[in-house]
């Protein structure tokens, strides 16, 4: 995407991810396996951070949240409330388009048993740094988890003992215009313990939707 700062295809800053990579080239030649780009407009005022690419999911396929089960409940709900238009069909020629959102995520590569390393995190930050700069009309951030939350703090320069991670929890960020909205993460694990429900879930995204529409023009 236009605003976003993407590693190169073979990027080799974290060894063990560029094995893992190479190892799941050979197996599966005709995936992706490369860091996967942004998804989204440049004049989206809502970001969504996750974690990292799933295996079968945005590792595959090339598209954030595309392939697994994550997506299915992630890209219905922004179906839900007007942040995506067209049908998700688990493909990134299904036509689907962003609308004022763009997904992004704290780790560019899939990493082994979808764990990064604090390293791993650290070292891939810059490009949600670039990422966010990016997108000239933020006014809203959604954290898909704890990992997430606490990577987008530290982009911001900000101290993770101030802003907690609890789910449904809104923060706002001070020297900018911006609210972060806590959510567990989309995962089949957390939605299959009931972890997260999908009402859990359309809560997040209709406390932003109603942000966006009372406060947060562009």
């Amino acid at each position: 995407m236009a605003f976003d700062m993407e590693p190169p295809s073979d990027c080799q800053d974290c060894p063990r991810l560029a094995e893992f990579r190479r190892a799941n080239r050979e197996q599966f030649p005709d995936w992706h396996n490369a860091p996967v780009s942004s998804f989204g407009p440049v004049d989206a005022r809502l970001a969504i951070i996750g974690l990292a690419p799933g295996l079968r999911g945005a590792n595959r396929t090339g598209r954030p949240f595309t392939g697994d089960y994550a997506g299915d409940l992630l890209y219905a709900t922004l179906l839900e409330f007007g942040f995506a238009d067209g049908e998700y069909d688990r493909r990134p020629d299904d036509g689907l388009k962003l609308q004022d959102c763009a997904i992004v995520n704290a780790v560019r590569c899939v990493p082994p048993q979808n764990k990064p390393t604090p390293l791993e995190i650290a070292t891939c930050r810059r490009y949600l740094i670039g990422a966010l700069s990016g997108l000239t009309n933020l006014r809203a951030i959604v954290v898909l988890g704890r990992i997430a939350h606490d990577s987008a703090l530290r982009t911001f320069g900000l101290p993770l003992a101030r802003f907690p991670f609890s789910h449904g929890a809104i923060h706002d960020l001070p020297g900018s215009h911006l609210k972060l909205f806590d959510s567990y993460h989309c995962s089949r694990y957390n939605t299959n313990t009931g972890v997260l429900t999908p009402q859990m879930f359309r809560a997040v995204f209709a406390s932003v939707r109603a942000h966006l529409s009372v406060g947060g023009g562009a």
